[in-house]
């Protein structure tokens, strides 16, 4: 049985590492090792999770996942979350998570069969209800912020985010020089729609 911890912040401005000392002691007060990281900057809202789908590919049956808190590994809408835990039951993963009391007893290997049963029944209930919740919390957030956007626009208030002017300049200068959109669009990260309308700056 290998312990791998699952790390992830939703934005690349967030530590998605901030949990891992806290991680390693719990593994150690059960006296197990973490046998590899796995650091994500990536919506829990999202699929798209490359790291997370490493973190499964890489795991034998009875492996742990462990994270910190049910929302790291699902803030997922509930279809998107019966995909995910069908990935994880094929791959006969646990889901270890620090804020899941009843979790903690996976990672003991000393369960009869109808003792294990019932531990996977429990904790996949209390998991269903945690992601729910986790849901839940992001799409008040969202609600709410597009509540705030929509009042500041009423009111005249809202800007929207600030130009990032160097940024757009080295685009357009990348641009003059002939390189192709698909080369920009790798080298920065910008969309093609901001290439679209830099180009048309550019020509106006």
């Amino acid at each position: 049985m290998f312990v791998r911890a699952y790390l992830r912040a939703s934005t690349k401005e967030q530590d998605a590492s901030r949990a891992k000392s806290d991680l390693l002691a719990f593994a150690k007060e059960r006296g197990l090792k973490i046998a590899a990281t796995y650091l994500e900057n990536e919506s829990g809202a999202s699929l798209a999770r490359p790291e997370l789908f490493r973190l499964l590919a890489d795991c034998e049956p009875g492996d742990i996942l462990l994270i910190e808190q049910v929302d790291r590994l699902s803030r997922l809408n509930a279809a998107d979350w019966e995909r995910l835990k069908q990935e994880i039951a094929i791959r006969k993963v646990k889901i270890v998570a620090l804020d899941l009391q009843t979790s903690h007893q996976m990672m003991t290997t000393e369960q009869d069969s109808f003792t294990a049963r019932m531990l996977e029944a429990v904790n996949g209930m209390l998991l269903d209800m945690l992601a729910a919740i986790a849901r839940k919390d992001y799409d008040d957030r969202r609600r709410r912020q597009m509540q705030g956007i929509a009042k500041a626009k009423d009111e005249g208030k809202y800007r929207g985010r600030p130009e990032d002017k160097a940024r757009n300049k080295a685009i357009q200068n990348m641009l003059t020089s002939g390189q192709s959109w698909s080369t920009i669009i790798s080298a920065t990260g910008c969309s093609r729609s901001t290439l679209a309308r830099l180009k048309k700056q550019m020509a106006g």
